[in-house]
């Protein structure tokens, strides 16, 4: 019965997209409100959309000032709203760690690559202010899940975005993308084409095209049954970043679909751990 539910669940998200619906009020509504603090709404900018949650451990046994991960979601730089993500952050906090998500500009009010840079600007306003909260601005990691990943990428990638806020991507301890598009040229979505500008300037907006040999440590993890975001996407980035001699660890899930790579992490449907797991270790390998 129990997993007859969480295959209609997983199904019924997979449908709506993770957007503001009843599947994720459920999901949501199922996630424990003890572990952690939430501070909801706290300005990072001027624009009303320019706000973030933080979420703080309680009873953690970490004995020093704990990581921060700041957590994009997805939604095709079109939806998206950090509430629907407690189930995230309650699995990051459940290990001890602080957790920032905040909401960005996505389209038709804004296109490429403005959304790089509102994400930009919600890393360098935790980078000043964590330490108020109780973290350690030197254990910064940023992560995200589908289009998400992808602007955790860019400013992994492109410092340009970055010195917009007065720091360099080394700053950040590492990137961990779920099931993210690193490589999704050409574009076939009218959509895309407008959020993404015209064909002789969207090499800009890849993350692929701007591997060097100096990026942050990255965790790829992709599910093999994606349909949505082809893992053809994370096997391309991880294959450029080793030939430069980055540090990148690409793990697999076999049958997870592109929605499951993320609602797994949701205690009603987290099993083992598996998906959290190889974040919790990334995260411990690279803080210190």
């Amino acid at each position: 019965m129990l997993r007859q539910f969480i295959q209609s669940l997983l199904g019924s998200l997979s449908a709506l997209s993770l957007s503001a619906c009843s599947p994720v009020t459920v999901l949501n509504a199922m996630v424990p409100e003890s572990g952690y603090q939430h501070r909801a709404d706290l300005i990072y900018g001027d624009h009303p959309r320019l706000k973030l949650d933080i979420y703080q451990p309680v009873n953690s046994t970490v004995t020093s000032k704990p990581a921060t991960v700041i957590f994009f979601y997805g939604g095709g730089w079109e939806t998206g709203d950090k509430a629907d993500y407690k189930f995230v952050a309650e699995a990051l906090t459940s290990q001890g760690v602080i957790v920032v998500i905040p909401d960005y500009r996505v389209y038709p009010e804004v296109v490429f690559p403005q959304f790089i840079e509102d994400a930009a600007q919600s890393v360098g306003w935790t980078k000043q202010h964590i330490a108020e909260f109780g973290g350690d601005p030197e254990k910064l990691f940023i992560a995200g899940h589908s289009a998400g990943a992808h602007i955790a990428a860019m400013l992994s990638v492109n410092p340009l975005y970055l010195q917009q806020v007065d720091m360099q991507p080394q700053q950040l301890q590492g990137m961990i993308g779920l099931a993210g598009p690193y490589d999704f040229l050409p574009l076939k979505s009218d959509t895309l084409k407008q959020i993404f500008g015209d064909e002789s300037s969207q090499w800009q907006s890849q993350p692929v095209n701007f591997v060097t040999n100096d990026h942050p440590p990255m965790l790829l993890l992709v599910g093999t049954d994606d349909r949505t975001v082809l893992p053809r996407n994370s096997y391309r980035l991880a294959d450029k970043l080793k030939q430069h001699g980055n540090s990148v660890e690409l793990v697999e899930f076999d049958g997870y679909g592109h929605v499951a790579m993320v609602a797994k992490l949701a205690k009603p449907l987290r099993g083992q751990g598996a998906l959290l797991a190889p974040i919790t270790t990334f995260i411990e390998k690279h803080q210190d």
